[in-house]
């Protein structure tokens, strides 16, 4: 336009430029997946790195900070590694010597890339918040790879400060440091998205077929968050009540088959309510007997879907009266799963990738 070149590069250049000016990929499009973090391995040492960079977020933590590092430093990383690396232990993918939630991630990615390359100058990628691969070193190896646009993709439906906002942080912290800076989008929260309702109605039908059981109800279990931070206007609650009732909608349920709950409590403070496990424990002892738990909220199964729900979920059931007990896997790298985030990102990056409107 205008005698403008649409791509400033070195066959196009103005004559001043040197001879030997490095060559720069450009006109690439980025897409990074992220979710929560993992440790590298379940050791003492492992858990420690792993959970001092989680709780020492302010975002997670809204405490006072000199108070909450000697608790943190003093007390919690002292006990709380043998406690959750026994825990990690008990669902750790052996055959890969990772967490599941990194299998997952990575299976995620791929599949993802695999739909979005309709248009081939599309690049995925993924990253841990907390923990390996991380966000920098991400965001570095696609604008290595040529990308001046970069979609990030917090793998959080529910949008809560202390999920997508401190991914979102971390990757703006990594901008900082870059002299020449990729445009950025970010996801917004598709906790109505019908891509990713249906995706959910569509797990849970073949999740519940597979059974050998018919469940009484289903608790659709989200990880719970301080009320407190629901108080300063976390919108977080709402959005998991949304896509509690969008999901009951999409299967046809009375709201008395699908209840919502949230897990995860840490600390003394109250969370929201109800919780996950007094739920459980409750139903067992006012008589049911076949229950089953869903998980939302997680876009991959981990420590919290398959060691928290299905393994002490099962437990506190039978210890209260309940029989047969199942905790649903989570979306995944299912074929619905895949279908969902592809749309999602294929919207998204409406105007700078070509799908040729079907989508992704």
């Amino acid at each position: 336009m205008n005698g403008i070149p649409d791509r400033f590069t070195p066959a196009n250049a103005p004559s001043a430029m040197p001879n030997d000016h490095p060559a720069v990929k450009h006109g690439r499009i980025g897409v990074l997946l992220i979710n929560l973090g993992t440790p590298d391995g379940t050791g003492y040492w492992a858990m420690r790195r792993y959970l001092k960079e989680f709780l020492s977020d302010a975002r997670v933590i809204e405490v006072n900070r000199a108070v909450w590092w000697f608790v943190l430093n003093a007390i919690v990383l002292t006990r709380r590694p043998f406690k959750s690396g026994a825990a990690y232990r008990l669902i750790w993918n052996k055959e890969r010597d990772e967490s599941p939630l990194r299998t997952v991630t990575r299976a995620q990615a791929e599949k993802a890339a695999a739909r979005l390359a309709k248009d081939p100058r599309v690049e995925v990628d993924w990253a841990m918040r907390y923990g390996n691969p991380s966000i920098e070193t991400r965001l570095e190896a696609l604008k290595r790879a040529g990308c001046d646009r970069i979609l990030l993709f917090p793998l959080y439906p529910q949008y809560s400060a202390a999920t997508t906002a401190t991914a979102c942080d971390k990757a703006f912290d990594a901008l900082k440091a870059m002299r020449w800076q990729p445009a950025i989008r970010v996801v917004p929260p598709y906790y109505d998205d019908p891509a990713y309702v249906e995706a959910l109605a569509a797990s849970m039908r073949e999740g519940l077929a597979r059974l050998d059981f018919e469940p009484e109800l289903v608790i659709a279990s989200f990880h719970g968050l301080p009320r407190a931070y629901f108080e300063k206007g976390d919108p977080y609650y709402c959005h998991c009540v949304k896509t509690t009732r969008l999901l009951r909608e999409a299967l046809g349920w009375p709201e008395e088959r699908l209840r919502l709950t949230f897990q995860s409590r840490f600390g003394r403070a109250e969370w929201l309510k109800p919780y996950t496990a007094q739920t459980i424990a409750e139903l067992a002892g006012s008589g049911v007997k076949r229950l089953a738990a869903i998980t939302p909220g997680f876009a991959a199964d981990c420590i919290e879907t398959l060691e928290e729900m299905a393994i002490r979920g099962g437990e506190t059931f039978r210890e209260h009266g309940g029989e047969r007990y199942a905790a649903l896997p989570c979306l995944n790298d299912s074929a619905p799963s895949i279908a969902a985030l592809s749309a999602i990102a294929a919207r998204e990056l409406g105007g700078w990738a070509d799908f040729s409107g079907d989508g992704g």
